[in-house]
């Protein structure tokens, strides 16, 4: 009962949460016998099975100058409402167009009706679901009222008919307990939660020989300690707290922050780099030759992956003040290794009752933390038993099997109980 599944999103490439969470959801999808088919406005995906629309991408110049327009002011040009119909109108024949070429039985829209990056493209999806009743799952990652800047807009009227739409042939996803109340208490919506997994299941990558080198190649010293920072340097990341941490630990520490700003400016990196040098912390940003795939930049330099830097990892910093769920959590936990934790509204209410191990932070680092991390750092045995007893927690509850077991009960709801049968029948 093998079903051709249609993933929509922004971009659906590189090393965002969102293209992290398709790839996994993909996986799960294609190992219970279906086919994956991909839209977006940025691909990394084989062409074979892929359409590419640039329009959709929040960054094309159109859609920023129309993203823009909409989110700075609270009464609407008429000239404003004509882009949006019109570009609405071209989505939406793309849409049909993707559909028919890859005969589509499931659409799978990914925080395209969630967040209004792409307010034509929420429209878009919306007519479409309604003319067709195609039978979709919307996974909400991020609701736009969780971001202070979508909230002045003059697009009300829009947001509120498609972010999210609520017919009968859309079920919706989310991935924590807050968002689930409240999309119920905002829109009337029920929804499934599925929260962000890894594959807990195997054993991540390791130390190997094209590896071996990468902390030569970040300028790491011998006797240095690694801590590794592995998100964006995004003002809701809170990197400053890791840095206070670093320059507190009074031990000969590389910081080592894997991402780039992105998307979202570059003010707050240069605010990291200052304070690092108020710290005199050693701070590494090394978004240049850590990237999505291996291979060499344009002067000859080694490209590793994030999975080649977290097995040299002394000790992990997530100190965000904000995560729809925490993928580097994940990672961190599947990579065995010690994490301090800013105790965020999700990660107190989703996830810390799980009864993980870890060093935790109330938006400030105390004499305490410093203890409990220097404690760690000096007793690796410690560490082993925390560090297998966080991923035998995780293996419980954010491994592809928690996934499959709701993607399988998700299909059932539109292809009827015999879809359970051969799933059942394959495994």
């Amino acid at each position: 009962m093998n079903k051709n599944i249609g993933f929509v999103s922004f971009r659906i490439a590189g090393t965002d949460g969102v293209s992290l969470e398709i790839a996994k959801w993909a996986e799960v999808l294609k190992n219970m016998g279906n086919h994956n088919f991909y839209l977006a406005g940025e691909l990394d995906r084989d062409p074979a099975v892929s359409m590419e629309y640039p329009e959709l991408h929040f960054q094309h110049p159109v859609t920023k100058k129309i993203y823009e327009q909409c989110f700075s002011q609270k009464n609407r040009p008429e000239e404003l409402t004509g882009e949006l119909h019109f570009w609405r109108q071209e989505i939406k024949k793309v849409l049909y167009q993707f559909v028919e070429k890859f005969k589509i039985d499931l659409l799978i829209p990914q925080n395209a009706v969630t967040i209004p990056l792409n307010v034509s493209l929420g429209l878009a999806i919306t007519e479409f679901a309604a003319e067709t009743g195609m039978p979709i799952i919307a996974h909400h990652h991020d609701f736009f009222w969780e971001r202070k800047r979508f909230l002045t807009n003059c697009v009300w009227d829009f947001i509120n008919s498609s972010y999210p739409p609520h017919l009968g042939n859309i079920q919706h996803v989310v991935i924590n307990t807050s968002g689930q109340n409240q999309l119920a208490l905002r829109t009337g919506i029920s929804s499934t939660l599925i929260p962000n997994v890894m594959h807990f299941e195997m054993d991540p990558p390791g130390k190997d020989e094209y590896n071996s080198d990468i902390r030569q190649a970040l300028g790491v010293e011998e006797d240095e300690l690694l801590i590794l920072q592995p998100t964006r340097v995004v003002q809701r990341k809170g990197i400053e707290h890791a840095l206070e941490m670093v320059s507190r630990l009074d031990r000969k520490a590389a910081f080592v922050i894997s991402h780039a700003s992105g998307d979202e400016g570059f003010e707050y990196e240069k605010r990291v780099r200052d304070y690092a040098r108020l710290l005199n912390v050693r701070a590494i940003f090394v978004e240049d030759i850590i990237l999505d795939q291996r291979g060499r930049t344009s002067d000859g330099r080694k490209i590793y992956t994030l999975q080649d830097l977290y097995p040299y990892a002394d000790f992990v910093t997530y100190p965000s003040l904000i995560e729809g769920f925490g993928n580097a959590f994940l990672e961190t936990i599947w990579f065995k290794k010690p994490i301090l934790v800013n105790n965020y509204s999700i990660y107190a209410t989703d996830i810390r009752p799980k009864g993980f191990e870890v060093v935790e932070i109330d938006d400030f680092i105390t004499d305490e933390t410093i203890k409990e991390v220097q404690h760690l750092l000096d007793n690796p045995d410690e560490v082993k038993r925390i560090c297998e007893k966080n991923y035998m927690l995780a293996l419980q509850y954010y491994g592809f099997a928690t996934l499959k077991t709701k993607l399988i009960s998700l299909l059932s709801n539109v292809f009827g109980s015999q879809y359970i049968q051969d799933c059942e029948d394959r495994d």
